[in-house]
This record gives C-alpha cells, sequence and structure tokens, in this order.
C-alpha cells in the first residue's frame, strides 16, 4: 500500500530539520574553530608584547651570557607561569635562545624561523616547533636606543584551543537538539493538518484524483465555472468556455473583467439568488446553477438551452393552439346552433349576415394581435384568452402601445406571467357592468414591460403584497384543488429572472399589475420602441 502523505511529509521535513541543523552546526563550528585559533595566537602576541617591553630583559641580554639560572631565564619563567603560556623564549639575533621552558634547549638556535621578528614585525601564527603545535606570538626585542638585539617568542598550548573547541560542542549539541525538537514538532503539527486537507490519501491517490478530476471537468457537456473566495475565477472547463466564448486569459480576474458587465456576471457572482436562472451569452440562452463551497468560494454550472428553447417554443405554440380551439369550441357550437336555426326559418340573409360578422370579428381579433406580438405563443394565448373573455362577456383588449418582437429569451415563462394575470383579471371583472381587461407588451431595449389592466374592484392597497403570497386569496378554494398559485408563480418567475412585479391602482378604478424583465430579449431582439398613435375619440368609444 503506498506510504501516505502524513507519514512522508512527516518523514520529509524531519530529513530537512535533521539536515539543516547538522549544515547549521558545521557551518558554527567552522568560524568557531578560527575564532578561538585567532584568540589564542593574540593572546601570545600580547604576552610577548608586554615581555618585549620590559627594559631588564633587553639589558640582561646585552650584559649576560644564555644560562640555565641567568635573569632572562628567570624572568621568562616568571612572566610564563603568571600567563599561563606554554613557553617564553628569549633569543638573539642570531636565533641562540636564552629562555626555554626546556633547559636542555638554552644556549641552542631556535627550530623556527625568527626572520620576520628579527626585523622588526609583529608575527601570529600556528606553527609546531620543538614543544609540539602551539599558537605563536613573536616580536621584536629592542634596546633602550630602539635597536633590535633580538626578538620574544610565547606560545600558547594548541591542545588548550582544541579543549575549549570540543568544550563548546556540548552546548551547541544542546542547542542543536532544542532546534530539532522543534523543527520535529512543527514537522508533525504541519503534517497532521495536511492529512485532515487530504483525508490521509498518498500521492499517488491525489494525483489520480486530480486526473480523474480533469477528465471529468472537461469531458461533461456542462459548463463548469469555479470561483476563489475574493470572487476571481480560478478554474473553468472547456464547455464553460465555449459557452461563454472566453479562454483560459481569464483565469484570476472577476466576472465583470472577463465577461463585461451583465446578467451573466451577476449570476457568476452571485448578486443574483435563485436555482435555474437563465441568462443570455451572445446568441445562446444559458440555465445557470451557482453552489457556494466550504472555503468561501463558489461553483457556478451553465447548460445550454438554445436548442431546447427553441423545440419548447414550437411545443407551447402547439399547446396554445389547442388551448385556443377548445376555449372557442363552446362558442363554435352556440354559433353552429344559431346559424341552423336561421336556416330552418329560411332566414337565408340573416344567416350569411351572421357568419360574416363572426369570421370578421375574428379574422379582425387575430390580425391585431398579431401585428402587435410576434412572438406566435403569446399571440396564440392572447387569442384564446380573448374567445374565454367573450364568452365570459368580458372585453380583452391588446393595447396599442404593445409592440413585442419574437426574439424572446424564455418564451414559456412570460406566456405562464401573461395566462395567470389575464385568469385573475377575468375572474376579478367577473358580474361587473362593461367589463373590461387590457393587456400592454412592451419592449425597451432588452426590457420586457407588461401591464394587465382591469375594472375590477381592485385590490386594497395593505393587501398588495399579500396577494403573491402563495395560499392567500380572497375566493373561496374549489373542492378540486387550491386558489393562491397564480400570482405567486408570477413574482417567482419574474425574480428568476431578476425582474419585478407590483401591483397599484389603474386609472378609473380596478387593478394594474406591471411585470419589469430585464434582459428578457435577445441581442438581435434590439428594436426600437414604437410609440403608440394617440387614440381617438372612436376608438375610445369602442372600447
Amino acid at each position: 500500500m503506498p506510504r501516505r502523505v502524513f507519514s512522508q511529509i512527516l518523514m520529509m521535513q524531519l530529513a530537512i530539520a535533521a539536515g539543516v541543523v547538522v549544515l547549521a552546526t558545521g557551518l558554527f563550528l567552522a568560524p568557531l574553530s578560527h575564532q578561538l585559533d585567532d584568540q589564542a595566537m593574540r593572546r601570545a602576541l600580547a604576552i610577548a608584547q608586554t615581555t618585549a617591553a620590559m627594559p631588564q630583559i633587553a639589558q640582561d641580554l646585552q650584559t649576560t651570557r644564555p644560562s640555565v639560572h641567568g635573569p632572562v631565564q628567570r624572568e621568562a619563567e616568571r612572566i610564563r607561569k603568571a600567563s599561563g603560556a606554554e613557553y617564553v623564549v628569549v633569543m638573539d639575533t642570531h636565533g641562540v635562545r636564552w629562555s626555554h621552558t626546556d633547559i636542555k634547549q638554552i644556549g641552542g638556535v631556535v627550530s623556527t624561523d625568527p626572520s620576520q621578528a628579527l626585523a622588526g614585525k609583529d608575527v601570529m601564527q600556528i606553527d609546531s616547533g620543538t614543544l609540539g603545535r602551539s599558537a605563536r606570538g613573536k616580536v621584536p626585542l629592542r634596546d633602550s636606543h630602539d635597536r633590535i638585539i633580538g626578538a620574544v617568542s610565547v606560545g600558547i598550548e594548541y591542545d588548550s584551543v582544541r579543549a575549549r573547541l570540543i568544550h563548546a560542542i556540548p552546548g551547541l549539541f544542546a542547542y542543536a537538539g532544542g532546534a530539532l525538537a522543534v523543527g520535529a514538532l512543527a514537522a508533525w503539527l504541519i503534517s497532521r493538518r495536511v492529512q485532515r486537507q487530504t483525508r490521509d490519501l498518498a500521492f499517488s491517490d491525489i494525483s489520480g484524483l486530480l486526473a480523474e478530476r480533469e477528465a471529468m471537468l472537461h469531458g461533461i457537456r456542462e459548463g463548469v465555472v469555479a470561483l476563489d473566495r475574493a470572487g476571481r475565477i480560478r478554474l473553468l472547463n472547456d464547455e464553460a468556455q465555449r459557452l461563454l466564448h472566453i479562454g483560459d486569459e481569464v483565469v484570476g480576474r472577476s466576472p465583470d473583467e472577463a465577461l463585461g458587465e451583465g446578467r451573466t456576471a451577476d449570476v457568476l457572482a452571485g448578486r443574483v439568488s435563485g436555482t435555474d436562472l437563465l441568462t443570455v451569452r451572445g446568441q445562446r440562452v444559458l440555465v445557470a446553477n451557482r453552489m457556494p463551497t466550504d472555503d468561501g468560494g463558489a461553483v457556478a454550472t451553465l447548460r445550454d438551452r438554445t436548442e431546447l428553447e427553441q423545440l419548447g417554443r414550437e411545443l407551447d405554440s402547439t399547446h396554445g393552439l389547442i388551448d385556443a380551439l377548445r376555449a372557442q369550441d363552446h362558442e363554435h357550437a352556440n354559433r353552429m346552433h344559431t346559424l341552423l336555426g336561421l336556416l330552418e326559418l329560411e332566414m337565408y340573409d340573416d344567416a350569411v349576415e351572421f357568419v360574416g360578422e363572426v369570421v370578421g370579428d375574428h379574422r379582425v381579433t387575430a390580425e391585431q394581435v398579431t401585428e402587435k406580438i410576434a412572438d406566435p405563443l403569446l399571440a396564440a394565448l392572447l387569442v384564446g384568452k380573448a374567445t374565454v373573455a367573450a364568452e365570459r362577456g368580458v372585453a380583452l383588449w391588446v393595447s396599442d402601445r404593445t409592440r413585442l418582437p419574437d426574439r424572446l429569451i424564455d418564451p414559456r415563462g412570460l406566456v405562464t406571467v401573461v395566462g395567470n394575470l389575464v385568469d385573475n383579471a377575468l375572474d376579478a371583472v367577473g358580474g361587473t357592468p362593461h367589463a373590461r381587461v387590457e393587456v400592454e407588451l412592451r419592449a425597451e431595449g432588452r426590457t420586457a414591460v407588461l401591464r394587465v389592466r382591469d375594472t375590477g374592484p381592485g385590490i386594497p392597497a395593505e393587501q398588495r403584497e399579500l396577494v403573491f403570497t402563495e395560499g392567500w386569496s380572497t375566493k373561496k378554494p374549489p373542492a378540486h384543488g387550491k386558489r393562491g398559485i397564480g400570482l405567486s408563480l408570477v413574482r417567482r418567475l419574474a425574480e428568476r429572472q431578476g425582474g419585478s412585479v407590483a401591483v397599484t391602482e389603474a386609472d378609473g378604478g380596478g387593478a394594474e399589475f406591471t411585470v419589469v424583465l430585464p434582459e428578457a430579449l435577445t441581442e438581435a431582439a434590439l428594436e426600437p420602441a414604437l410609440t403608440a398613435p394617440t387614440q381617438t375619440a372612436a376608438e375610445e368609444e369602442t372600447r
């Protein structure tokens, strides 16, 4: 079984910490050794300079012979014992020793070269002589007239320098051990954190999961866009790039920077809430959903509904026509009965006139609707609703200000909104004299504005928000179901598209519902808003 991430990271971090400690210790010991050597040499040089500065030694060197019991030997030994030096050697200009720790060496020539000191230079060195390796300091010895008459050489035993270094190592190792322990603890804590975050998977498992994720993201036929906690895009798959017409260069940017301001950017950024949100990117109709993640970011999915929307529009058009035919069935039966009665009474002229009026009225109504509303689904709906209204004794009027092109993003949603508002208005005016319902549909840029007015009793101001609450109704619920669904559905559909719905009092009484749907039309549907002609008095009388 592959070693888990916890153990792998712990071992690597322990190895790194141990390596760093060993390297730091070695780097510290090297300069410490040089520092101790330098201190020993400077100490030897200082003792030599102090000895050479004593005038009695220079005088004794000139007036006596080198001897074991001579004054130079006695003074040199006194200085050696007082300073803790290994030796203090006084020599003349020929290199002959006048003092030495080993009395046998007195009168002999020194084993190391004294030429630099005899030339007037101070010398510090690590060298080997008759007493072994030592740290040495050599200085010239001058008489009262500042003439060089010899030299003084002082040695510090090198084993004492090494002993100081060895003595410092345990303390250094203690610090190194403490650093290693702290590093091991930090490594363990970091490894535990990584273990929790990776769920103790092996590196090979993580690599496999990453490869599978990449294959999945770029293989599915649904756009995926991931955003970090700052709202910047950090990942998008191939399908998202295709649907949004962007590339990998937008990674690290906000949706507004990558897509420009608009509904699509608002949906990705989370400024529009809801599920299955409709948005348009170019000529494509997209359905978007956004899900927050635990790290403060979010993942948005995009589905292409362009082709489905086209098929749905054709199917809904068919359903609309069927509904219109069903609504007209009862009225046609009554008209056929009337026509049959006229024929049986042999009132042929009246029968011809009656057929002409019926056909002409229907043709005029259909032509008026289709001239103002280009979408066939909405047009069929209003023609059918006009027939239903006529059966109820209500005049359904399409306002002259109505102008709506056939470029709706969600015609089914708008059909639901219009159908519910018209049905609600027909219920409101039922049983009232001169009942009338007016529908106005206008395109303002990419925004669709719908107004439905009626001549009913209206809605009191304190109930204008309650009417959009699901289950709330002023009417008695029917036995087969419940009321209070239509208007709440209208509000949900409007808000899902980033729009709004409100109810106010209509001019002359009654209620007026206004629905505003921003970006309800595609860019190709942008058409200049047509200003409605001023209504004539005759038209007002007709209404």
